[in-house]
């Protein structure tokens, strides 16, 4: 068998389900009718699990997840064999389901276009095997057709998946909100600490050496920027390049606001007079970002 064909995985039984469909007769099912019939597909080999191989379950996982193909036998409605079905249509698309002729599925499966084959009659199961050639054909050319009803609800839009992002990403912009608010209060006590400071200091000079130097007052806390790096390392909002501008000039301005509050107290003077010279351009900055990121939680409040 040539290493360049794809696998398919066939889930199926493989020990005794009925007095007619024992051990003997599942493995005599794949090897002799689902095994060249999958194979008539030039791209695939099929396999299934084997009891008897050491760590069954990961080795089966693994082959559920990663296989372009599988086909799902759900005759004699097995346990494990709905379990794996279960796994795979949890992951992937393009998976075939078939049954013994006379098989009765439950309700959720039965909403499946599940292809039934006649082991007792050949004009029959002729049908059952061009269909199903064609079912395998399809789930080559088209992987991702959907045929899971797990996938089409978590994700795509409109789905649980885009529902939990979209709270997500709301949960996030809460984030930068809060710290937007927390910013310009901090802000605005900056400049509170450098317009008294500079007063003193002029009242001193006015005053004349002699005069008692009252105590100057120093920021001991930074700007925040954890969520508004978030947002600009990782873009999750779905917004224009001004947005993103904006969330960049103001994370760059803050950096250099906390690099001259962290030397305050050294430079006091010429760090105090920078501040209440920047004072306007700061405060533009943080409420241009506070009132974009409102506009952005808006728009994904009203996603879905």
């Amino acid at each position: 068998m040539s290493t360049n064909r794809q696998r398919c995985f066939v889930i199926m039984p493989f020990t005794k389900t009925s007095a007619e469909h024992t051990e003997d007769y599942w493995t005599k099912h794949f090897d002799s009718f689902l095994k060249p019939l999958i194979e008539q597909c030039p791209q695939l080999e099929a396999h299934r699990s084997e009891p008897l191989r050491g760590d069954i379950l990961r080795q089966i996982i693994t082959e559920l997840v990663v296989c372009p193909v599988v086909v799902a036998d759900l005759t004699d409605t097995n346990p494990n064999v709905y379990w794996e079905l279960g796994v795979r249509q949890s992951f992937k698309h393009s998976t075939i389901t078939i049954a013994e002729a006379g098989t009765e599925l439950p309700f959720d499966i039965g909403a499946k276009g599940t292809l039934f084959y006649h082991p007792k009659d050949h004009l029959k199961n002729a049908e059952f095997c061009r269909f199903f050639r064609v079912a395998v054909e399809d789930c080559l050319a088209n992987p991702d057709r959907p045929d899971s009803h797990v996938l089409e609800t978590i994700s795509g839009r409109g789905t649980l998946f885009q529902i939990l992002q979209r709270d997500e990403t709301v949960r996030r912009l809460d984030a930068v909100l809060s710290e937007c608010d927390s910013n310009l209060e901090l802000q605005d006590s900056y400049v509170e600490s450098a317009k008294s400071n500079q007063e003193r200091r002029s009242a001193k000079e006015k005053a004349g050496v002699g005069k008692k130097e009252e105590k100057l007052t120093f920021p001991s806390l930074l700007l925040r920027t954890t969520a508004l790096e978030l947002l600009v390392a990782h873009r999750y909002v779905d917004e224009g390049p001004e947005f993103y501008e904006t969330a960049e000039d103001v994370l760059g301005f803050i950096v250099a606001v906390n690099s001259q509050v962290w030397v305050w107290a050294q430079y006091s003077d010429s760090i105090e007079k920078w501040v209440l010279a920047n004072q306007t351009a700061t405060l533009g900055r943080l409420k241009t970002l506070k009132k974009q990121v409102e506009d952005a939680r808006a728009k994904m409040s009203k996603v879905l």
